[in-house]
């Protein structure tokens, strides 16, 4: 893969005196999955806190499309989407007005039919649209944080832990989300304790152990990375 648009070179954070990040370097091609893997602690969620700008390296880089992201930052906004564990949406309104004040807020005026296309892109069934997000379950509320995604028209995608609760049903269901949106060029950066989901929607698989990248997985020829080998370095780590 000649051009990367997110990339982590010698990256090292330090924060209250410790060492959360220590020499962690990958990088994230345009229309890639990549999955960065870890327990609780390993530093994923900081590592994708670099990234968004809100914290600066101690040492070493993070750059998008080359930009220097912590002195970029409001460059780097307007490229990405950022979904959370929970998606932060307003539970009073529905789909359809979250999506609209969220696309106010960023300056993105989309028509209704282009908002129903993005809904449609993620399967959020008709009869649910106009409800009230406090009648969702969870993995509904991640389909219309992913349509907002898609309508503000972000090249880049970071998450952290996007399946977390979630039902088997949704999980394949969101996953199938990502890899379209992959397909049609969006760079997806995704942090996750789910060794299994993992392996089955991302490209490569980074895993993260106590601030140390202490591998990368790469699909093979069939497309898969084997989920078995990764779970048992994963636990083997985890035992030391």
């Amino acid at each position: 893969m000649k051009d990367f648009v997110l990339v982590a070179k010698e990256l090292c954070v330090e924060r209250g005196g410790q060492r959360v990040l220590d020499d962690v370097s990958f990088n994230v091609g345009k229309g890639e999955v990549f999955a960065l893997l870890g327990g609780n602690g390993a530093g994923k969620s900081t590592t994708l806190l670099t990234f968004l700008g809100f914290i600066a390296p101690s040492s070493g880089s993070v750059t998008l499309n080359g930009a220097v992201v912590h002195e970029h930052r409001a460059t780097v906004h307007q490229q990405t989407a950022y979904l959370p564990e929970s998606a932060r949406l307003y539970p009073h309104l529905s789909a359809r007005e979250n999506l609209n004040y969220f696309l106010s807020l960023a300056s993105v005026s989309c028509p209704d039919d282009e908002i129903e296309q993005a809904l449609d892109a993620v399967s959020l069934a008709a009869e649910a649209r106009s409800k009230r997000l406090s009648d969702y379950s969870k993995g509904m509320r991640q389909k219309v944080a992913i349509a907002l995604a898609i309508l503000r028209k972000t090249p880049v995608l970071l998450l952290d832990e996007p399946t977390s609760g979630l039902d088997p049903v949704a999980i394949d269901e969101f996953n199938a989300i990502l890899i379209a949106l992959a397909e049609k060029g969006t760079t997806i950066l995704m942090v996750t304790h789910d060794v299994y989901g993992a392996c089955h929607v991302a490209r490569r698989v980074g895993l993260l152990q106590r601030g140390h990248m202490v591998g990368i997985f790469e699909a093979s020829k069939n497309g898969e990375i084997s989920a078995e080998e990764v779970h048992r370095i994963f636990v083997d780590h985890q035992r030391l």
